[in-house]
């Protein structure tokens, strides 16, 4: 089982978009997947066709140990006729108040990594959705994590946050887990047409080389719309332009899993 963070310390960048749709995509493809909410605000739940308003237990009650995940996961079920569905661990309003009861317990920053040791077996993937801020719930998602996928705008100030988001993640890979890497960069809502995005598409390159995935997600109208049909867009619109690249992005994920 390997356990991937979409995170990236700014918000707006498509974050949840990316989470839900390599999810779907990757289930598609095969792979057993499990999705981690653990932003507060549950988007990445509602996006995946599940209302976290009626959630029974949620990522709140697996970090506080007051339930396991086996128990607390529930099943995207309006994703299986589309061959997507996935599982999910999903987040709700009380998880805001999961920091403050967070900072003075012991281990505070492993609980999600013993929780998802419990479900190794069960699943290939594990994708976690990470709130744009760097708090004790994201510190959960990098200490459990083998490796991070950063989905980035390519505009000038999207370096910079990236900046900010690689020296967190060398400091936690050198005092908190050894395993944690980037896996890749994902340019998402690329408009070629744009000379500057084309400018810091060829920066990235030039930077990062190979850490930097070769599928690129466009800008598009259906990813956008799918949201708020609580739905991924791979599902949603299967033939959309960004649809399509996310199932191609899936591959190439499984691909650079393979060769970990």
């Amino acid at each position: 089982m390997k356990i991937f963070c979409v995170a990236n310390q700014k918000g707006g960048v498509g974050k949840t978009t990316t989470t839900v749709n390599l999810a779907a995509g990757l289930a598609k493809v095969g792979q057993r997947v499990l999705m981690v909410d653990l932003d507060p605000q549950g988007n990445a739940t509602m996006g995946s066709g599940i209302d976290k308003r009626t959630l029974a237990l949620s990522v709140y009650d697996v970090l506080l140990e007051s339930a396991s995940i086996s128990e607390a996961r529930v099943r995207a079920e309006r994703l299986a006729e589309s061959g997507c569905a996935y599982d999910v661990l999903g987040a709700s309003r009380e998880l805001s108040g999961a920091e403050v009861e967070l900072v003075g317990l012991e281990r505070r920053d492993q609980r999600l990594k013993a929780a998802l040791a419990t479900v190794k077996a069960e699943y290939d993937v594990v994708l976690i959705d990470c709130p744009p801020s760097l708090s004790l719930l994201t510190l959960n998602g990098l200490c459990s994590a083998h490796g991070v996928v950063v989905p980035m705008q390519c505009e000038y100030f999207a370096l910079e946050g990236l900046t900010d988001l690689v020296n967190t993640i060398k400091q936690v890979h050198a005092n908190l887990n050894k395993d944690l890497q980037i896996i890749g960069l994902l340019r998402v809502m690329f408009d070629p047409r744009i000379t500057l995005q084309q400018q810091v598409s060829d920066q990235l390159k030039a930077h990062f080389a190979d850490k930097v995935f070769n599928t690129v997600i466009p800008r598009n109208v259906r990813l956008a719309e799918a949201p708020s049909y609580g739905l991924p867009g791979v599902v949603f619109d299967p033939s959309a332009k960004g649809s399509l690249a996310f199932v191609e992005f899936a591959q190439e994920m499984v691909a650079r899993v393979r060769s970990m």
